[in-house]
């Protein structure tokens, strides 16, 4: 059984069980989602008891792909018992406690707006709104002989959230902030401080929300005429087409991305893969995991051209996968006409991020900002590459099958 990983961040959390309203508001990799899992598991679910705990995000499937995983991951590390309900993603004790961690999206508010908690957690709370937050409230009220909790985490990324003109600019009582860092993780990779470090030359504004925690103002942001959508049902009849696009990555995030063609060359990404720590295999294996449809890898699927094996290996495993056009301010022009619409919370963040550069006197750039970026890429190789023909790259062709060692 792994130890406990204790941060001063949680330290923060347990310091303050009698304050009814928390606020985590810190820059990339300051552990305040994983100290808020811990939180909420060792403190609550395996320290108290007839407890109901809510998780939120703001789609059901963002909850599943991140806060689920992420808490999933934590009882297997330190081998913790418990009942799962996999179709109701639902996680209840087993030890005669009575407890309950409930995790949705405000897609399905339904499901808990007529329920009451003890706990409830606001994961990426940027992404709800304040009278989303109003409501939730009401609903974090249920009998107790301690205090109801709400828990809000978030990065710093907009000046004009109502976390900021709201909350923080407006204390009251029974509320408390925390601000934190990359400097309160003893735990995080050497690499990923490093990249943080390395958007001091980058962009200011993004390095002061993701390495210090400080807000951001959003300016000179690439994509601006998207809405976001929990599923592509929502968005109406008129599809046409679908193809793909991929970006690699292992220390940093491999993205692979589903297009949607409609009327009008009106395209909408939906992320289907955004993880660290994959292999190529890996890679692979989850693509058809999530792909299931061996119809489906017939379709186009443009890839950076730069891991030619990479892409020679989604071909023998059958997928039609070719090097993508990788001019970025064409492939951006582009998009910046035609994308309506995103569906994921990863691809969602990207967007709201993406940026054009800033030299040190504020002069913007052409260039956008490498950070946080990889969907945006696979998102651009699955647009662009399908309206520009390839031959007019200069990359290498897979006519041929070729023998190369699993990365």
């Amino acid at each position: 059984m792994a130890k406990v990983k204790r941060t001063r961040v949680l330290r923060w959390l347990q310091e303050n069980h009698k304050v009814r309203k928390l606020f985590l508001i810190g820059g990339a990799d300051s552990a305040k989602s994983y100290s808020t899992a811990q939180y909420l598991l060792l403190d609550k679910f395996f320290g108290e008891t007839k407890r109901d705990i809510l998780v939120l995000r703001r789609t059901r499937v963002d909850c599943k792909d991140s806060c689920y995983k992420l808490i999933l991951e934590i009882m297997e590390d330190l081998d913790l018992p418990y009942h799962q309900n996999k179709s109701d993603l639902v996680i209840s004790s087993v030890d005669g406690r009575s407890n309950t961690i409930k995790f949705t999206g405000m897609d399905e508010r339904n499901k808990f707006k007529s329920k009451e908690y003890n706990y409830v957690w606001l994961e990426e709370a940027t992404e709800f709104a304040f009278d989303d937050y109003l409501e939730i409230i009401r609903r974090c009220r249920r009998r107790t002989d301690t205090v109801n909790q709400i828990i809000c985490s978030l990065n710093p990324i907009d000046s004009h959230s109502w976390v900021k003109t709201e909350i923080e600019d407006k204390p009251m009582k029974n509320m408390a902030i925390d601000h934190s860092t990359v400097d309160d993780n003893p735990f995080a990779a050497q690499v990923d401080i490093e990249e943080l470090e390395e958007l001091k030359d980058r962009d200011i504004n993004q390095y002061n929300v993701y390495r210090h925690g400080k807000w951001g103002v959003l300016k000179n942001i690439i994509y601006t005429n998207w809405k976001a959508y929990s599923n592509i049902d929502k968005y109406g009849p008129g599809l046409l087409d679908i193809s793909y696009g991929i970006d690699w990555g292992y220390a940093k995030p491999a993205a692979l991305v589903k297009v949607y063609w409609f009327d009008g060359d009106k395209i909408i990404w939906e992320e289907i893969i955004h993880q660290k720590g994959l292999t190529v295999p890996q890679f692979i294996e989850l693509a058809k995991e999530k792909i299931p449809d061996p119809k489906e890898w017939k379709r186009e699927y443009y890839a950076g051209t730069d891991q030619p094996g990479a892409i020679q290996q989604f071909y023998d495993a059958g997928f039609n996968i070719d090097g993508a056009v990788t001019h970025v301010q064409d492939g951006i022009n582009y998009c910046q006409a035609h994308l309506v619409g995103i569906i994921g919370s990863n691809l969602i963040k990207e967007a709201q991020g993406y940026k054009r550069k800033e030299d040190k006197d504020g002069h913007v750039m052409e260039d956008p900002v490498k950070f946080m970026d990889h969907g945006m890429d696979a998102g651009r190789y699955g647009t662009y590459s399908r309206v520009i023909p390839v031959e007019t790259e200069e990359y290498i062709t897979y006519d041929e099958r070729v023998s190369i060692s699993p990365v």
